[in-house]
């Protein structure tokens, strides 16, 4: 996809760390963390496609999510190799994509919860474990196209962070995640429609350090009960008390756990 870089985030010296954020955020998501980890790394965090300053969301055609790598391209240059990938939900699995596409390039990737429901569909057409995600996606796309993005974004926060999660949120907030919503087809199509097989994930030889929240979504769940089995050098940790906004809702814990690992290898 031709078109012009991201908008990232840069700060430290020392070896390279790409961070990727989740749907309606950016990479003001990272800040916490890269204050952590400047002292002894180089850290990028870009904004995705239509996310904070990065290129809008093209109109009229399929985004997927090696489009997705192709526009941090700039990024992962910057970042000099072998550089570490660290990943949030949508940003997970973009990782989890590039790393495919090189994965000499890659150290090791600290991953929480990517949502690749390609996967659960591949295991399962149509199957339970994705039906939840499937439906609010739905149902937002449906409130987007009724022209009410605050709707669309009280059901796809209400179904990741468990009901009335929205209306807890700070206004300020809230708008900037409606703003974001316009773009819940594409995210759905891009993270339902990837078409790369489970077992490919086995050739991915780095580290990886796998991340789940137990109080987490049957969706992300179900995608993690398939990777953590596939991926070879793969170290879990499943913190008891958080959700699939863990990042979010919980940075510090998140973060000392990246820092640690990132420090390991």
């Amino acid at each position: 996809m031709q078109n012009e870089g991201p908008y990232f985030r840069e700060a430290g010296a020392g070896p390279g760390v790409v961070c990727l954020h989740s749907n309606a955020s950016s990479s003001s998501q990272w800040r916490g963390l890269m204050d952590q980890l400047s002292g002894r790394f180089r850290v990028l965090a870009p904004d995705a496609l239509g996310a904070g300053k990065s290129p809008a969301w093209p109109a009229g055609r399929v985004v997927s999510l090696r489009d997705e790598v192709a526009l941090l391209e700039p990024v992962l240059a910057t970042a000099g190799e072998p550089f570490f990938l660290v990943g949030h939900s949508y940003g997970a699995s973009v990782a989890l994509v590039a790393a495919l596409a090189q994965p000499g390039r890659v150290r090791a990737m600290a991953l929480y919860e990517p949502t690749l429901f390609s996967l659960l569909e591949q295991e399962a057409p149509g199957g339970e474990a994705a039906h939840g995600i499937r439906a609010a996606a739905a149902d937002a796309a449906s409130a987007i196209d009724a022209g009410d993005p605050a709707a669309a974004a009280r059901r796809f926060i209400d179904y990741w962070m468990a009901p009335g999660a929205w209306d807890r949120m700070p206004e300020a907030r809230q708008a900037t995640i409606a703003a974001s919503m316009v773009n819940v087809r594409g995210w759905a199509s891009a993270l339902f429609g990837d078409p790369t097989p489970l077992q490919v994930f086995r050739s991915l030889d780095m580290p990886v350090l796998y991340m789940t929240g137990a109080r987490s979504p049957a969706s992300s769940r179900g995608v993690a009960r398939l990777l953590t089995e596939a991926l070879p050098k793969v170290t879990v940790r499943v913190f008891p008390d958080l959700g699939h906004m863990g990042p979010v809702t919980h940075p510090a814990v998140v973060n000392d756990e990246i820092a640690r690992f990132l420090a390991q290898h």
